[in-house]
């Protein structure tokens, strides 16, 4: 006996391999237009929401909502937490190509999983919005101040639950699936 990989399937000769249908990876039509759809409606949220609260509020002036929950205008030159304040240029830099890097992964990648439309639309669509206050203002605008962290936006948030989606999508792909146990599976009608 030969230690040959012998393959069933219809093909001629049993030593030529089998073609297996492969599922195409990229992004299709309806996952571009599932990602276009979510982030456009994430710069839209996030740009009227700051454009109501500069248009109603004074820089630094506030409203008590409930709680420990304000909305307060404040403007912020850098990323996070204010970091990177005075680098604006590197700011613009980076986020533009870490966008294009989710687009050109997108394209490779899209039908991966049903909800990597949903969290790159919303990490993505909150970058762009981010980043075009930077580009036209030279910072961006905070508005929800919840007091004991700093003030942050829609598009802030928009990125943070984007990638809470993908980081559950990621840990749930990694699950080992589910063992039936035997009362269920001798339960079924045969």
């Amino acid at each position: 006996m030969t230690d040959r990989d012998v393959r069933v399937g219809s093909s001629p000769d049993a030593y030529a391999p089998v073609l297996v249908g492969e599922r195409k990876l990229g992004a299709g039509a309806s996952q571009w237009l599932a990602l276009a759809a979510i982030a456009l409606a994430a710069i839209a949220a996030d740009q009227l929401t700051k454009h109501i609260v500069t248009g109603r509020l004074q820089l630094d002036e506030g409203v008590h909502i409930v709680g420990p929950f304000w909305i307060r205008h404040v403007q912020n030159s850098g990323i996070a937490f204010g970091l990177f304040a005075q680098a604006t240029a590197v700011v613009i830099v980076v986020t533009g190509l870490a966008v294009a890097w989710m687009l050109a992964f997108f394209a490779r990648s899209g039908s991966r999983h049903p909800v990597l439309p949903v969290g790159l639309g919303l990490v993505i669509g909150g970058s762009v919005s981010n980043l075009v206050d930077r580009v036209r203002l030279g910072y961006v605008t905070d508005f929800i101040d919840l007091r004991w962290w700093p003030a942050f936006n829609l598009a802030d948030s928009f990125i943070v639950v984007g990638v809470l989606v993908l980081l559950g999508a990621l840990m749930h792909a990694e699950r080992p699936p589910r063992r039936q146990h035997l009362r269920d599976a001798s339960s079924r009608p045969s």
